[in-house]
């Protein structure tokens, strides 16, 4: 999917159901590097295997795991858990982590709220649009991906350069979208 369609479809909805301070173009250009590293916005469940196959254990765009901080996480942290409560209420999804799991999966709105929320947990701030290596770092404390925790160093460096060429396409296309 398109970037402009994710921030039509799934950002813009989801950050209109949160706090207006949640809506910035740095926390935008969070969202959407954060989803390309994940999924590309293409796959919605976990690639595994080889072949890859979506039967992993991650799901949505910005690929959440049962127990991981997108789903259990937001759902319990004092910073977050109200709010995700509300997201969990106008989404018509129970405040389980079974139920929250599954919807995510196709619920891009709900998804793309937890994933701010996620961002919201971490008690650093934001890091100012244009940031890339502060924002590396958000994502590294609060996805915590697990090919980066497990990665060889050259497994690394890969990760840290797509990290860099989706964070600049989210940089242009945030520009383009003309938020602060």
């Amino acid at each position: 999917m398109d970037l402009k369609t994710i921030i039509q479809t799934a950002i813009s909805p989801a950050l209109a159901l949160l706090p207006a301070k949640m809506d910035s173009a740095a926390g935008r250009i969070q969202l959407l590097t954060t989803g390309l590293q994940e999924s590309l916005f293409l796959h919605r469940r976990q690639l595994v295997g080889k072949p890859p196959r979506p039967i992993g254990p991650a799901k949505s765009f910005w690929q959440g795991e049962q127990g991981g901080g997108l789903v259990h996480g937001v759902r319990v942290h004092p910073a977050t858990r109200d709010l995700a409560a509300r997201l969990y209420r106008a989404r018509g999804v129970p405040a389980d982590d079974a139920a929250i799991w599954d919807a995510i999966e196709f619920d891009d709105v709900l998804a793309g709220g937890l994933a701010r929320l996620l961002l919201w947990s971490d008690p650093r701030p934001l890091p100012v649009r244009g940031d890339e290596e502060g924002a590396w770092a958000l994502y590294i404390r609060t996805w915590r991906p697990g090919a980066y925790a497990r990665g060889t160093p050259d497994e690394r460096a890969d990760l840290r350069a797509k990290w860099a060429v989706n964070y600049a396409a989210a940089m242009k296309e945030v520009g383009h979208a003309g938020a602060a």
